[in-house]
């Protein structure tokens, strides 16, 4: 039994996020998996567990890459290989930059070095090619937060959204050409743009729930977007939706796609089998390691259903 006390008042939803992988293996491998969520002040994990391979006995070495996300490198085994995250996580129902300030960006001059990389082109957010079309199209956008929304919503109004529609070798540049792309496509093009401006921006990927946004078709993936640096805060914009959402669970970020995948594979290995979840349940109702069951979501609806923390509703 959770322990409401514990948790901070203004986090009053209870999440449950996770996802269970199996890779086959026919001859010498390993992989970094990057699953479990960020410290962040949005979310708190109240309890989870990670397997690493059947009756967790694979060997793992855990380590911090230079964006401060959490790796863990596995050496996997000839064979059937699955691995499982299952967290309960209790989150604000404020929506995103809930509380942040939007002042002026800073210059270039001014931003902290460790930030300075967030401004420079990269694999997948080639911002070097996209100089001419974003001067064009959000140069005259007052710098910060309005060209960060800005460009924004023009890529939620001429970027098609088309599901299952990914490929790993298209950048940035790439996706503005063809007109369409995933998630993770949206997130490249908008950090690309946003740094074309000096303005810093990172690639993030993490759980969404579908929290007052029902999603028709019921997805849950992993999901890609973009945060920019304006005003002290790392704010959020995601271009797929172009709306506050309420829920986010942070797993990772990084220049682009290369620092957030959720794995990434060395050797002879194959992901054979993929399910993600996230959504919302009571809390004290789920334990993890419990069976899924999604008749207990709360979520996936208009309407948003708090948690009853600190005597309130």
């Amino acid at each position: 039994m959770i322990n409401p006390l514990s948790v901070p008042a203004e986090l009053d939803l209870t999440l449950r996020v996770g996802c269970s992988l199996v890779y086959e293996v026919t001859g010498t491998a390993f992989v970094l998996l990057n699953l479990k969520a960020r410290p962040d002040r949005n979310h708190h994990v109240l309890s989870e567990a990670l397997a690493l391979g059947l009756n967790d006995a694979l060997t793992a070495e855990e380590f911090v890459d230079s964006h401060g996300n959490t790796v863990r490198r596995v050496i996997l085994a000839p064979g059937s290989n699955l691995f499982r995250h299952d967290a309960i996580v209790a989150v604000s129902s404020q929506p995103d930059n809930y509380g942040l300030s939007t002042a002026s960006a800073q210059t270039a001059a001014e931003l902290p070095p460790g930030l300075l990389r967030y401004t420079m082109p990269s694999r997948y957010c080639d911002s070097d090619k996209l100089g001419d079309f974003a001067w064009k199209k959000f140069g005259q956008v007052e710098h910060g937060w309005p060209r960060a929304q800005a460009i924004s919503q023009w890529l939620r109004e001429n970027i098609e959204y088309r599901y299952m529609s990914g490929r790993a070798d298209l950048s940035a540049w790439d996706v503005l050409q063809r007109g369409y792309g995933v998630c993770r496509d949206f997130a490249h093009l908008n950090v690309a743009l946003n740094r074309t401006f000096n303005l810093p921006a990172r690639y993030v990927t993490g759980h969404m729930p579908d929290i007052a946004f029902p999603d028709p078709e019921n997805h849950m993936d992993f999901h890609a977007y973009a945060e920019v640096y304006i005003g002290g805060n790392w704010l959020t914009t995601d271009a797929r939706f172009h709306v506050p959402r309420i829920g986010r669970v942070k797993i990772s970020c990084g220049m682009d796609a290369v620092d957030g995948a959720f794995s990434t594979i060395y050797g002879a290995a194959t992901l054979t089998y993929f399910q993600v979840w996230a959504y919302q349940v009571a809390r004290g109702s789920v334990n993890v390691g419990d069976p899924l069951d999604f008749t207990q979501r709360l979520d996936n609806q208009h309407t948003v259903q708090r948690d009853l923390v600190g005597g309130a509703a």
